[in-house]
């Protein structure tokens, strides 16, 4: 029997972590994270959300606790992800959050309090040296077994001293099962929906009503390659690599149906790139900031690299860049087998062998898509 402290954010997933961890026999407690203060109806920060956790614990007859960590969530979630949108990044919040609250300041609070391990929500699975499916003497990282609602992208930071304490009860399950399982205990939280946003950027306006009220946004004209104007955007803050939407055809130069994609996004000149589907592609992708669960993979290996949450694996060759004697490479790159789309700055990139997470990076900026030098107008 181990202490185990579990991470409720009022969902039914972390509610149904919490119900195995109990009919197992462990001695668990449960705590909600309080990361936001602002103003929001979605996420895992609202009182809403609080008081559903509150109810589970209750039912399940455990002790329940509210940490604020609100000073921490400023500081390596928000305040960074508006740095990066000004910047020109496109950051990944959720994947912060777990690097820096979730497992790191809930985890050493937990080691605080005289607990054993964590337990979260998440649909991933940690495996044992040479447990079944993992063949290596270290912890492994792997996919949950519902593989719509696998959440191992968003833990690729994981290591070796996190995974040893942390315990994932619904991986092994699918949603449906997660749901069944908290429908036969009567738990409040066996239909609620799943939180799909960002919290904090659940309030009014949204992501563009949170970054105007913390940035000077600014326009930026939308060129086509050849240095043709079709028109502009009202911040360039907002624009991301690949989008297709919300760039408008003001000039009418584009044919019915006719599409266009973002292949570069100048933020200091003001400028948004727009192209085809075959300009967005690309035969490799630079990452920085690696992190390996196990180790690093070895160079010209064959791995799937998966660039967004529910994106689909891709194959690619992972080729560490030189780095001095001694030292791990700082960067590094995935060669794609086949021609890959542009991933955005700031994206995080994970890299698996079969369903085992080997780690990640963020995305490198790629080479920048010039227009001509002479602008056209719109006719």
């Amino acid at each position: 029997m181990m202490q185990v402290l579990v991470a409720m954010s009022g969902g039914v997933d972390s509610s149904v972590a919490a119900l195995l961890l109990a009919e197992a026999g462990h001695e668990v407690t449960g705590a909600t994270m309080k990361l936001w203060s602002g103003p929001s109806s979605s996420g895992c920060c609202s009182i809403a959300d609080v008081e559903d956790a509150r109810a589970v614990a209750d039912q399940l007859g455990i002790v329940h606790h509210v940490f604020n960590f609100t000073s921490d969530f400023d500081a390596h979630v928000v305040d960074p992800y508006v740095a990066d949108h000004a910047a020109g990044a496109t950051p990944n919040p959720c994947v912060e959050c777990n690097r820096h609250l979730k497992f790191d300041r809930f985890l050493r609070r937990a080691e605080q309090l005289g607990f054993d391990a964590i337990a979260t929500g998440h649909h991933a699975r940690v495996l044992g040296p040479w447990a079944p499916g993992n063949p290596s003497p270290r912890w492994a990282l792997a996919r949950g077994r519902d593989r719509a609602k696998d959440q191992s992208y968003v833990l690729h930071m994981l290591g070796q001293e996190q995974l040893r304490r942390v315990l994932l009860p619904v991986g092994e399950l699918t949603k449906a099962e997660v749901r069944a399982a908290a429908a036969a205990a009567g738990l409040p939280t066996a239909d609620k929906r799943d939180s799909q946003d960002v919290c904090f950027l659940g309030g009014p306006g949204g992501r563009a009503g949170f970054l105007g009220a913390r940035l000077a946004l600014r326009p930026a004209s939308v060129v086509e390659r050849d240095g043709t104007v079709l028109g502009r955007v009202d911040s360039v803050e907002l624009v991301t690599l690949g989008q297709r939407r919300g760039l408008g055809n003001p000039g009418g130069l584009l044919a019915p149906g006719e599409r266009r994609y973002v292949v570069d996004v100048d933020r200091a000149g003001g400028v948004v790139t727009v192209g085809d589907a075959e300009e967005l592609l690309a035969g490799e992708v630079v990452l920085r900031g690696l992190g390996w669960v196990g180790g690093p993979p070895a160079a010209g290996e064959r791995l799937l690299v998966q660039c967004s949450a529910h994106g689909a694996p891709l194959a690619g060759r992972w080729e560490p860049d030189p780095s001095p004697a001694g030292t791990a490479p700082a960067t590094g790159r995935v060669v794609w087998e086949q021609p890959s789309r542009k991933v955005a700055a700031g994206q995080s990139v994970v890299v698996y062998r079969g369903d085992l997470v080997v780690g990640g990076g963020s995305a490198v900026a790629p080479s920048r898509a010039r227009p001509a030098a002479t602008v056209v107008p719109p006719r």
